[in-house]
């Protein structure tokens, strides 16, 4: 496989660089779809050049990047600091970094597939380890032979993984804006790894570090705790004093971490002053946050009439209600999510990440790239998926529309700011809605399995010759699942009085049957 991961990214590299060098890269990275006043390259620029200036870049609305990079600045300029005799490797670094800095956005991307690649090589032996287990003892019926993966599709899906985060277009404009939402892809891959690996210590600090950057990815943590757990066969319970000790030394592991690069950043820049400037920035009604419709800010933005500040003053009294309602929802979903995928994390993981690009503030088309670079690892569950064409439409049309509504709007004057509103809650609802039908599918999977296999599902009992299988049906109610009634499970089902279980391991170009009681 090593061949094949190199063409890709000797192609991937060569689109990124064919693009800096062509007239669009200058488009690219003024776009807001890609960049946002988080991940921008150039306002980092900015901000370090009045660090040379003897300007803390904390002090205005321009710099909202994490400060480990401030000093180096101030050091190059030549200002005296109190760090001088680490100025040296701070310097070189800088300095790479800015004349460099397309080379390092393309490393950066490489290294986060290159991640990816090795991690989901690392899960895909556990899995098929798991369901040869399975095959080898018969647990599994004839029925749901579709439901299993072969070897030869599970061998091919780490590379599929990192074609799908290399050769995205959203990943290619990310790279090409010099987005900083590309290296906290890189830090959460590389989380992903460690936390693959069983390193829980590694998985500790990457979660820091990028938890350090952006804040959102704290929501990670359980998922990945939970993989560790489950790597280390100490089972989920409440009353288990190994489930408690594990998950206390992950967490003082964590947080440790994260005190110690918080503290860092404090000790090179001798001000607390980027925690507001980072952090409270990405709550609308921080203090620091500035009034980007204005002039001055973005040549051509209609100014504000009379009748929309009387509207922004009447909800101001809101704001935090709004600010709340809307943040939460990153938060929210961790704890329901932890409990009924509790058995899945990385797909836990996998949700996550969505759930972080869909609803974190200042989201940018890197972050939506991360999550989409793990569809190859559950392509068996697309034949289950609801609305596939309905979404992907739904994803490329919005996508399509971005720049036009934004230059109908900003340049033209001849919309406003409700379409391009409307439009990026289009593209949220096509996001939300393929991440609801996700984890569904998957939870409908591990309904039949059950069902099927095992000494004590219907298959078991068919080849024992135990009865109760309707019983065994009826267990779960309200599930949707399909069959030919000629199978096996069909037959089984037919006799079952009152059942509305259905398995339907074909669904494509076969006339669904709905099986009611007492047929």
């Amino acid at each position: 496989m090593a061949a094949p991961l190199a063409l890709v990214l000797l192609v991937a590299v060569t689109v990124r660089a064919a693009l800096f060098r062509s007239s669009l890269a200058e488009f690219i990275s003024e776009r807001v779809e890609v960049v946002s006043p988080l991940s921008s390259w150039k306002r980092v620029v900015e901000g370090l050049s009045l660090l040379d200036l003897g300007v803390s870049p904390y002090s205005g609305a321009i710099f909202h990047e994490v400060s480990n990079l401030g000093p180096c600045a101030y050091a190059a300029g030549g200002k005296t600091t109190e760090l001088n005799p680490q100025t040296p490797l701070i310097i070189y670094l800088f300095h790479f970094l800015i004349d460099y800095a397309e080379l390092v956005f393309m490393i950066t991307d490489v290294l986060t597939a290159v991640a990816l690649y090795f991690a989901i090589q690392d899960f895909n032996k556990v899995v098929f380890k798991k369901q040869k287990l399975l095959l080898e003892l018969d647990q599994y019926a004839p029925d749901v032979s579709e439901l299993i993966q072969t070897p030869k599709e599970m061998h091919y899906i780490p590379l599929k993984v990192a074609l799908f985060y290399l050769l995205n277009p959203y990943t290619v404009l990310s790279c090409v804006a010099k987005s900083t939402c590309a290296i906290n892809n890189t830090l959460i891959a590389f989380f992903i790894l460690a936390t693959i690996k069983g390193s829980a210590f590694l998985s500790a600090i990457f979660l820091a570090l990028a938890t350090y950057q952006s804040l959102y990815p704290i929501t990670l943590f359980v998922p990945g705790l939970l993989y560790l757990l489950q790597r280390q066969y100490i089972p989920v319970k409440m009353k288990s004093r190994a489930f408690w000790i594990f998950s206390w030394e992950y967490a003082m592991m964590y947080m440790g971490s994260l005190v110690v690069i918080i503290c860092l950043s404090f000790f090179l820049l001798s001000s607390w002053d980027f925690i507001p400037a980072v952090y409270g920035f990405m709550y609308p009604e921080s203090p620091s946050h500035p009034d980007l419709c204005r002039e001055e800010v973005i040549p051509g933005c209609p100014a504000m009439t009379p009748s929309s500040r009387e509207n922004k003053e009447m909800f101001e009294h809101f704001s935090l209600f709004f600010v709340c309602v809307f943040q939460i929802n990153v938060f929210f979903y961790t704890i329901p999510l932890a409990i009924k995928l509790k058995e899945h994390p990385i797909f836990f993981m996998f949700i996550q990440i969505a759930i972080i690009s869909i609803f974190k503030s200042y989201p940018t088309v890197g972050d939506v790239a991360l999550y989409m670079a793990f569809f190859p690892v559950w392509n068996h569950l697309y034949r289950f998926l609801r609305n596939i064409f309905v979404l992907a439409c739904i994803i490329i049309v919005c996508s399509l529309l971005f720049p036009v509504l934004w230059h109908l709007w900003i340049y033209a004057g001849s919309a406003n700011s409700n379409f391009f509103y409307a439009i990026t809650l289009t593209f949220n609802v096509g996001q939300i809605l393929g991440t609801c039908y996700a984890p569904s599918t998957l939870l409908r999977m591990n309904v039949i399995q059950p069902i099927l296999q095992g000494v004590h599902g219907l298959w078991g009992e068919r080849k024992t010759g135990s009865t109760g299988q309707c019983d065994r049906v009826s267990v779960v109610p309200g599930a949707q699942i399909w069959c030919s009634e000629g199978s096996f499970l069909g037959k089984v089902l037919s006799k079952c009085v009152g059942s509305n279980w259905v398995l339907d391991l074909k669904p494509w170009g076969r006339e669904r049957e709905r099986m009611e009681g007492g047929k």
